[in-house]
């Protein structure tokens, strides 16, 4: 394999503002951004707006999303959550706050048994976060 798996997010006609709300929270970049309306294949009028196909990216952190069709719903599940390592005790707090905010806290920032800082936050569109920060021994 040439990378490791990508995660890809898919939304109920509410990728954009999903990623607006990535860009806030990660100060990352949304590229690659293209609606079905702009895509070259016909598709429902009503799918005009809707994300074909982006991707988020914030040093290496990289995702990708799109939105369903219009009579395909998405639902959302627990049977997947994305770690993110930590470099700084500043850095996990600073995600964990911006998570928080407007998302569900599955469990709080807190100093774990294994030597790190930890904790689990669903945000507002079904994604849950692991954030991780191993100190220093």
């Amino acid at each position: 394999m040439k990378h490791q798996a990508t995660p890809y997010f898919t939304f109920n006609g509410n990728a954009r503002e999903a990623l607006d709300y990535y860009k806030q929270v990660f100060h990352g970049e949304i590229i690659n951004l293209q609606t079905f309306g702009e895509a070259d294949f016909e598709t429902p009028k009503e799918m005009d707006e809707r994300v074909m196909h982006a991707q988020f990216k914030k040093d290496t952190l990289f995702f990708m999303v799109s939105d369903s069709f219009t009579d395909q719903s998405v639902q959302t599940g627990s049977n997947i959550a994305l770690v993110l390592e930590c470099e700084s005790a500043e850095e996990i707090q600073t995600y964990y706050d911006r998570l928080k905010d407007g998302g569900n806290v599955v469990m709080e920032l807190q100093d774990t048994f294994w030597g790190a800082t930890y904790a689990k936050v669903k945000d507002p569109y079904g994604i849950t976060w692991d954030l991780n920060y191993t100190k220093e021994q």
